[in-house]
């Protein structure tokens, strides 16, 4: 099996790195939309990838999601796309309400048993360009995907691109700022990457093993 990885910043890449070899693909595609689509469907031109995941960091936004937890998307949507009546929300004109993940990868990762101190929590993973460090952020994102488990920059880009190309999707998140948090949602993904951060890592690495 050919995996592709896709992380989007230099920090997430120095993580992931030693996973690199012949058969994955590693990529750090940049922050946002329009660098993961860009980066994924070069990805899949060059590469022809078995399944494609996306991992990196997240903001919880459930209430039972805190720091170091993974949460896996079950679906993946858009937080700042709005087509207008007729549309649901974050639906793209044309496309699915939400981007399925990838049933078997779906349950791979949740058959993982997380390490001391973190969870592994399944559900809706929200995308949009924008840094969601303020409660009003994420409250704004809660109001209108009151489901919603976390939030990122690039996981939905990144299932759609994999949607139009009938390529196997998962999004695989570690929480690195959540809700929960007693000092600033800022100030928690400052603290993230240090030790906390390998650790939590060190999860995405299982799921690989069992692939």
């Amino acid at each position: 099996m050919r995996i592709g990885i896709l992380v989007a910043m230099d920090k997430e890449y120095a993580l992931v790195e030693a996973l690199h070899s012949d058969d994955i693909i590693l990529c750090r595609s940049g922050v946002g939309k329009v660098n993961a689509a860009s980066a994924t469907t070069r990805m899949i031109m060059e590469h022809r990838p078995d399944c494609i995941i996306s991992t990196g960091c997240a903001g919880g936004l459930a209430k039972n999601i805190d720091v170091m937890d993974v949460v896996v998307a079950s679906q993946t949507c858009y937080h700042d796309v709005d087509c207008g009546e007729g549309f649901a929300p974050g639906q793209m004109m044309g496309m699915p309400e939400r981007f399925n993940s990838d049933p078997s990868l779906y349950a791979k990762a949740m058959g993982l048993t997380a390490p001391a101190g973190s969870r592994i929590a399944g559900g809706l993973i929200c995308t949009g360009d924008v840094f969601c460090t303020q409660k009003e952020q994420t409250d704004a994102v809660l109001r209108r995907f009151p489901e919603a488990a976390a939030v990122d920059m690039e996981s939905a880009a990144i299932a759609h691109v994999c949607s139009l190309y009938e390529v196997p999707f998962i999004s695989f998140r570690m929480i690195s700022d959540s809700a929960n948090g007693s000092t600033s949602r800022i100030n928690e993904y400052n603290d993230f990457w240090g030790e906390i951060a390998g650790r939590s890592f060190g999860i995405f690495e299982q799921f690989i093993e069992t692939l």
